[in-house]
């Protein structure tokens, strides 16, 4: 579960003090009382934690669209696992792109490309050196230029007994950190990102569970009541990890076998950190007339104190609608990568089932959107509103990412919930079109309300609301 607004209040201004700014957008709370501090950058409506109150409202989760083929294929690329890391070099701008290829059935080794768009990839690819045996994984995290070890620069976690960490200059020519696995006790899916908002490395991975979680059935490839869940693990130096924690599980709401993949592609974004759910059904056929090998898709989940996690249960990335695709089993996400103003998705793709022809029929392919619009607040032509809880708003300037076929107003409310002089639906300027960036402005500057708590009231007429951004 998600920490509620309310009770992370509750924890006071020592608990708000480690969500400290790193770069992005972030939610502080103030000592004095229950207002928000909001700093600049991005706010998204993905979950209810700015919403106090709504009216007229449907959440809606928008799919990113996919190119028909995929990207990286088994044929050519040799491609056989659905873990991908792809990085856009700050200075050449070029894409990377690091994939497993196999040495047999449960080893892998690395792979390696560059693109000059992200989608078509330039081959052969380049096999790397194992810096340590490799059964799974390819999860890399890119420093940058200016890091301040440049031996370690890049960063690689693969999966063999346990995690093990690899360092490189170049992402290139690996080393690994120790002649042993950082951490054991995990499965065998690993996923490393960066935690700006707390300043640490994270670890998402399969975990499993035990016989305390009381689970029926079975799967197909597994024994009797076990599931596949997700555990995390963080670490300050990506060297020494905590013990494994489980996050994710499933739960009554969840149909059939419901089984997890671990939690891919994690981002920062506006106070959140978000990922790619992979969701395995290995009950159902990937066709009603077919055998038995499974399914798969993808979810939204996302933590806003990087501890607990929640997810939709509605797709977010669901499996290839038309028969006989590619992508028709399993769309696994497992890489997002913001490129100018939109979200690339990179993501695994299998034709018939999860363990169906794993060395001919596992590919990858690419979904885009833009950005920041993994969910939005839509309302009608009948129109609906939409309150912030109180907050400190020190900005010169808000921006709505929006579609407005109506009209989007906004005022601001003092704490009682009365206008403020210059700040009501009559002063506000209306919104029209689709933009990523529209301006909100009033009659009275907004840079006039610094240090006061208010409340922005969204109204909306036959549009959607994605979130809002600060400056």
């Amino acid at each position: 579960m998600n920490i509620d607004r309310r009770e992370f209040l509750k924890l006071g201004a020592g608990a708000a003090s480690t969500f400290a700014l790193a770069g992005g957008s972030l939610l502080v709370a103030a000592a004095s009382d229950e207002s928000l501090r909001l700093a600049g950058g991005e706010h998204l409506f993905l979950d209810d934690y700015l919403i106090a109150t709504q009216s007229g409202f449907r959440r809606v989760i928008e799919p990113p669209a996919r190119l028909p083929e995929p990207i990286v294929n088994s044929a050519q690329d040799q491609c056989f696992q659905p873990y991908v890391s792809v990085v856009r070099d700050p200075k050449t701008k070029r894409f990377r792109m690091w994939y497993n290829v196999p040495e047999s059935s449960t080893r892998s080794h690395i792979a390696y490309m560059e693109s000059d768009d992200g989608i078509r990839w330039i081959r052969p690819h380049r096999v790397l050196k194992d810096p340590v045996e490799i059964s799974f994984g390819a999860s890399i995290i890119d420093e940058g230029p200016d890091f301040c070890d440049p031996i370690r620069r890049f960063k690689l976690a693969t999966e063999n007994g346990g995690l093990w960490i690899s360092f490189s200059p170049d992402g290139l020519n690996w080393t690994a950190a120790a002649g042993e696995p950082a951490l054991r006790g995990i499965g065998d899916i690993v996923f490393l990102s960066r935690d700006p908002i707390r300043n640490r490395y994270l670890l998402t991975c399969k975990a499993n569970s035990r016989p305390e979680d009381g689970y029926k059935g079975s799967t197909q490839n597994s024994r009797e009541g076990h599931r596949r869940l997700v555990g995390q693990s963080v670490s300050a130096d990506c060297i020494h990890w905590s013990p494994m924690k489980r996050i994710i599980l499933a739960d009554e709401r969840d149909e059939g076998i419901t089984e997890f993949y671990s939690i891919g592609g994690v981002i920062a974004r506006g106070g959140l950190l978000i990922g790619l759910l992979k969701v395995l059904r290995d009950d159902l056929p990937h066709e009603p007339d077919a055998e038995v090998h499974g399914i798969g898709y993808t979810c939204l989940a996302w933590t806003r104190d990087g501890e607990n996690w929640e997810r939709d249960r509605e797709p977010f990335l669901p499996r290839n609608p038309e028969p006989g695709t590619w992508d028709r089993a399993m769309t696994w996400g497992d890489w997002q990568l913001p490129v100018d103003d939109e979200l690339y998705i990179y993501y695994g793709g299998y034709a018939r089932g999860h363990k169906v022809e794993r060395f001919t029929e596992r590919q990858l392919g690419l979904a885009r959107m833009p950005l920041d619009r993994y969910v939005s607040r839509d309302a009608d032509a009948e129109g609906g509103s939409l309150r912030t809880p109180p907050m400190i708003l020190d900005a010169s300037k808000l921006t709505l990412n929006a579609e407005a076929g109506g009209e989007i107003r906004a005022r601001v409310l003092d704490q009682s919930g009365a206008p403020v002089t210059g700040f009501d639906e009559k002063d506000c300027k209306p919104v029209c079109g689709d933009s990523q960036r529209h301006a909100l402005e009033w009659s009275k500057p907004l840079a006039s309300l610094k240090g006061r708590p208010v409340q922005l009231e969204f109204l909306l007429r036959d549009a959607r609301l994605y979130g809002f951004a600060v400056a």
